[in-house]
Order: structure tokens, then C-alpha cells, then sequence
């Protein structure tokens, strides 16, 4: 299977100085072509030995700073980053030939800015990090089922529920951000700003 991509070239003229500049105009567009979870992002950890692993997380917020998602942090991805901060980034926006690639480090957000996201997600999702215990083996289904309905009988709606102390957020810092227009023939555009001393440089890079 393949896939014969028409659009228009990506030319270093026409983006911008910085990358999170470029990243919230990419983010835009991807936003007005009504993309399924625009915000979805691939996040590539590795343990101290190097194996590395990925998963599929919401991007919460993003500014000059960086990326934001939030987790257990005692789930895989949480362990591995507190013992390999480097992590990477994947936007993989399939339906209009573009993906961002971030690479960069991570580190945990404020408990202030982990609580103020916390109360603003759904009552139910308050409750599933709580009854959750991210990444490790659990018997069954019914298992989980019960401790979120003892959950949801402890605190019901309306009531407001604790930041559980094991989750937050983490900030990907970015060291490199590359932008990837897919092309006909594979002649695909590929720019990437690369982190140099208080700024960038940006570089075009063969597909």
C-alpha cells in the first residue's frame, strides 16, 4: 500500500523563527481539517539498558516552554523518564501528509499546574487515576470495575477529588522539532530546527 501525497512544498522562507511558532500554525490547520484527536502524540521513552517503548498520549498544552502531557507517574513511561529524561515526540497527522517529530527532555510540571488541570478534567477521569495503578498487572476487568465504583460511592459528583499524589505532568523540553511534508515520489520536505545556544537553526534534511 501506498500513498500518492499532493500538496504544497514546505519552503524555509515560509515558516517561522522558532519552532513552537511553526507548531501552533501546523497545529491549526491540523485542528481545521477536523483531525480525530489533533492533539494525540507518540511519546518514545527508554529504560537505563535502552530498550525503548511507545504509547499513544493526549498532549495537554503546549507554549514556548514546551509540551505537556500528564500520567501515572509510576506507570512504565513515568519510571523511565525519571531514571532517562530524553525522550520523543510523534504527531502523526496521516489525513493531511504532515508529521512533527520532537526530540527533547522531560521533567515533571508544578503540583500547582498538575492541580489546576486535574480539577478541570471529567468527574470520571478524576476518578480512573485513582483507580488505576498505570502499567502494572491487574486479575480482571472487575477488579479495576470495583475500585472505581468504590471510588465513585466515596466521591460522588460534585464532590471534589484529591490529586491522587502519583500523577502529574510532565514538560518535554524540546532540543529539536522536525516538520515533514509529504510529497509525491517520495520527495517529501523535511525541516528541522535544532536548538543552538538561545535559538535555532534550521536545516532541510534528505526524505
Amino acid at each position: 500500500m501506498r500513498e500518492h501525497y499532493r500538496s504544497t512544498p514546505l519552503l524555509e522562507s515560509d515558516v517561522a523563527a522558532a519552532p513552537m511558532e511553526q507548531f501552533a500554525r501546523w497545529f491549526a490547520a491540523a485542528a481545521e481539517h477536523v483531525l480525530p484527536e489533533p492533539n494525540a502524540m507518540v511519546v518514545s521513552t527508554a529504560d537505563p539498558g535502552g530498550r525503548p517503548s511507545s504509547r499513544t498520549v493526549l498532549m495537554k498544552h503546549y507554549d514556548d516552554r514546551g509540551f505537556v502531557f500528564y500520567t501515572n507517574y509510576t506507570s512504565r513511561k513515568g519510571t523511565e523518564i525519571a531514571a532517562n529524561p530524553y525522550v520523543s515526540l510523534l504527531f502523526p497527522w496521516h489525513r493531511i501528509a504532515r508529521q512533527v517529530v520532537v526530540t527533547g527532555t522531560a521533567e515533571r510540571v508544578g503540583r500547582d499546574e498538575t492541580a489546576a488541570y486535574f480539577r478541570s478534567r471529567p468527574h470520571g477521569s478524576q476518578l480512573g487515576a485513582w483507580a488505576s495503578e498505570q502499567s502494572t498487572a491487574i486479575g480482571t476487568r472487575e477488579e479495576l470495575l470495583e475500585r472505581y465504583e468504590h471510588l465513585a460511592a466515596r466521591y460522588p459528583e460534585g464532590e471534589q477529588v484529591p490529586v491522587p499524589p502519583q500523577w502529574g505532568g510532565f514538560r518535554v523540553t524540546p532540543e529539536s522539532v522536525e516538520f515533514w511534508q509529504g510529497h509525491a515520489n517520495r520527495l517529501h520536505d523535511r525541516l528541522r530546527y535544532v536548538q543552538e545556544g538561545a535559538g535555532w537553526r534550521l536545516e532541510r534534511l534528505c526524505p
